[in-house]
């Protein structure tokens, strides 16, 4: 049986997803434009030194249907490399709209192995980002990742898809971005977190400049 406050919970959940269903189905949203383009991202980023990763076939980028994206790979002479993906969407949609790492992640073959809410200090101060730790076949990375878009640095799903109803119906915009950095566990998991951690604090000022 459902604890009633579990099942008050799992209710809002329904609303949100039924009702951000309806305003990206039933609106057109503006098309929200980059005002730079993410292909403008310095690569070289303090004493980060970055290349482009290797590029998505048709197939996934059909999945991901972003508008715009940056799939790179940045090394550091003292921390661990972090690859860094950012998908942008001028307007959400049905049909084209972020799709969560939780669902990308297993679909690749990469198990979670655990998962904590986590705060990061930024260039512009902390914000909430989901910790995922994954496994596949005995390599385990670390996994941040949070939706970033209209003003907000958003963790949470379910945040961020009540965010997108209430954007869409005042300010007519549902656009928004995935941003996401992994980086590999070779030693300790600590290790690896300063590695995400110092890459978050020289790639915010960039993606502020970038993300409506």
């Amino acid at each position: 049986m459902i604890a009633p406050r579990v099942r008050v919970r799992l209710l809002v959940v329904v609303a949100l997803l039924c009702g951000a269903r309806m305003v990206m189905a039933g609106r057109e949203p503006t098309v929200t434009p980059l005002p730079e383009p993410l292909s403008g991202i310095p690569f070289q980023l303090d004493e980060w030194s970055g290349v482009e990763g290797p590029p998505f076939d048709a197939e996934t980028l059909k999945v991901l249907g972003a508008d715009e994206y940056l799939n790179r790979i940045y090394e550091h002479p003292v921390h661990a490399p972090v690859g860094l993906y950012v998908g942008y969407y001028g307007a959400q949609r049905e049909g084209t709209a972020i799709h969560s790492p939780q669902n990308c992640l297993p679909g690749s073959g990469w198990v979670p192995v655990s998962h904590a809410r986590t705060t990061v200090q930024g260039s512009d101060g902390q914000f909430p980002v989901n910790r995922y730790v994954v496994e596949k076949r005995g390599e385990r990375q670390l996994v941040l990742y949070w939706f970033d878009g209209r003003g907000r640095r958003v963790a949470s799903e379910y945040v961020n898809k009540a965010y997108l109803l209430h954007d869409a119906f005042r300010r007519g915009r549902t656009d928004g971005a995935l941003v996401r950095i992994i980086t590999p566990i070779a030693g300790s998991e600590a290790s690896a977190d300063a590695a995400a951690q110092a890459f978050v604090r020289a790639i915010t000022p960039q993606l502020t400049r970038r993300l409506p």
